[in-house]
């Protein structure tokens, strides 16, 4: 679901840890935006991170 298809990146895992210290489970989910994009010259709609966008890894269709 949250993975960009262009870099790999999906969800991280840690904890969150409270001022008192106390510990739970917890999910960082990076930001994927489904792009309409030109894949071998052919319009597709893939999902990308925004930090490939930013870094113009991807040609918008």
């Amino acid at each position: 679901m949250a993975k960009c298809e262009i870099c790999g990146k999906k969800p991280s895992f840690g904890n969150q840890i409270s001022h008192s210290h106390r510990v739970s489970r917890r999910i960082w989910r990076p930001n994927i935006q489904k792009v309409r994009a030109l894949i071998n010259g052919q319009r597709r709609k893939i999902s990308v991170c925004t930090a490939c966008l930013k870094a113009g890894k991807v040609q918008k269709a």
